[in-house]
């Protein structure tokens, strides 16, 4: 769906997003999709993630990115189309757009509506002859892509490790979608955060400044502006957890008390320590992830990782 979508569009999101909360809180693990933590001011929130000094993911590839995107130029050829899932602030596609020869056009695909038409500006005014086309839609569901810019190949790029917040089956499942919207010859650039000791993984989701906190908290107070619903903010506080068995980082806001909260017509109890789960951040071996994506239809043509094997980079190609 365009960005520039009709009431009723985004009635549809109140309603699904509705449907979420109520069902999740529902729940003996009370949790929520994880999607919901990017309305505007989340994604502004994230965008500051990024920067702490905590958080290693998006430095780590960032330098990946520099030292390999000529390699993946190479290797997608000329005019290619790019295709961003979770475009976010649009920071890493400028590494990319600068190593392509004349690439023909980027589709920039984003939950954040508001979010996507700021930062799609800001590219536009810097790569003017771009075709630039922001498209405001959920990419966790099946979708159309526009159609194609120029005459060369696909070129898909989901950066970030944003793969780890699907549960492993439903990584593979975007997957499989994302070789079917972009295509037979397409290529696909995906960024995969790697198993590591604990020490370094939960102070990268739970920073001493407090950004990943805010970011979390930012989901309820969402339901409070969204929903009518009543949380108290100073009631809940943000925990991130490293689960070994599971070879992920789970989030959660934890309930600092006994309370009852009213939302849209419902009311949910909490016990005191009782948590809402609300993403996971999966980290991946090599091998396990060229396995997901070799069932999705991908072939695995390289892979790049940093000096302290903190991060990988894959550059698959369609099966």
């Amino acid at each position: 769906m365009d960005q520039h979508a009709s009431p009723d569009v985004w009635d549809d999101e109140r309603a699904r997003f509705r449907a979420d909360v109520l069902a999740g809180l529902a729940r003996p693990q009370k949790e929520l999709p994880c999607k919901w933590l990017y309305d505007e001011a989340g994604s502004r929130l994230f965008d500051r993630i990024c920067d702490v000094a905590e958080y290693y993911p998006t430095r780590t590839e960032m330098a990946l990115l520099e030292a390999h995107a000529g390699t993946v130029a190479e290797r997608t050829g000329p005019a290619a189309d790019l295709v961003e899932f979770g475009s976010g602030a649009s920071r890493k596609i400028r590494l990319m757009l600068d190593a392509l020869e004349r690439p023909a056009g980027y589709v920039a695909i984003d939950i954040s509506g508001e979010f996507l038409e700021e930062s799609c500006a800001a590219l536009a005014a810097d790569y003017p002859e771009l075709p630039i086309r922001p498209v405001a839609a959920d990419y966790t569901r099946p979708m159309d892509l526009p159609e194609t810019a120029g005459a060369g190949r696909r070129l898909g790029f989901f950066p970030g490790s944003t793969i780890g917040n699907f549960e492993p089956e439903t990584a593979g499942g975007f997957l499989a979608r994302a070789r079917g919207s972009l295509g037979d010859g397409a290529a696909f650039l995906v960024g995969v955060d790697l198993v590591k000791p604990a020490e370094i993984l939960e102070p990268a989701y739970d920073d001493a400044e407090g950004v990943t906190a805010a970011f979390n908290l930012n989901l309820l107070e969402r339901i409070n502006r969204e929903l009518g619903g009543g949380f108290d903010l100073d009631r809940f506080r943000h925990e991130a957890r490293w689960n070994p068995h599971l070879s992920r980082v789970e989030m959660h806001l934890v309930s600092t008390a006994d309370q009852v909260v009213p939302i849209d017509g419902e009311t949910f109890a909490f016990r005191e320590g009782e948590s809402i789960h609300t993403e996971n951040s999966y980290k991946y071996r090599l091998d396990d992830f060229r396995g997901l994506s070799e069932a999705a239809g991908w072939r695995a043509e390289a892979c790049w990782v940093d000096p302290e094997g903190l991060f990988s980079l894959h550059y698959l190609e369609a099966a």
